[in-house]
């Protein structure tokens, strides 16, 4: 099994910023791209920012500038610094990664439990 811990998420001001972390374990071979995810209500799940084991990112367009995500391969650990935030970036914040636990086996999506970002205006 492989679990995905997320922290950091809260309540700032907008302006603000805000550090997410997502840590993985459990029985893992190996973890390939890593990254965040965001549903507001009434809003479908929507791909904020990736990075993959090599360390190439991708970011949507509403956070380029303003979001920086990283990560830490000997830790399984992702981050994403949030800067100068709004409060359209008010949403729950999921952790995904794609990993492989063994070796003969392919990879798959895991999830983490989600933190709540709330920016007030």
């Amino acid at each position: 099994q492989v679990q995905l811990v997320e922290s950091g998420g809260g309540l700032v001001q907008a302006g603000g910023s805000l550090r997410l972390s997502c840590a993985a374990s459990g029985s893992i071979f190996k973890v390939y791209a890593m990254g965040w995810y965001r549903q507001a209500p009434g809003k479908q799940r929507e791909l904020v920012a990736a990075i993959t084991s090599g360390g190439s990112t991708n970011y949507a367009d509403s956070v380029k500038g303003r979001f920086t995500i990283s990560r830490d391969n000997a830790k399984n650990t992702v981050y994403m610094q949030m800067d100068s935030l709004k409060p359209e970036d008010t949403a729950v914040y999921y952790c995904n990664a794609e990993v492989q636990v063994g070796s003969w086996l392919r990879p798959r999506d895991y999830w983490g439990q989600g933190t709540q970002v709330t920016v007030s205006s």
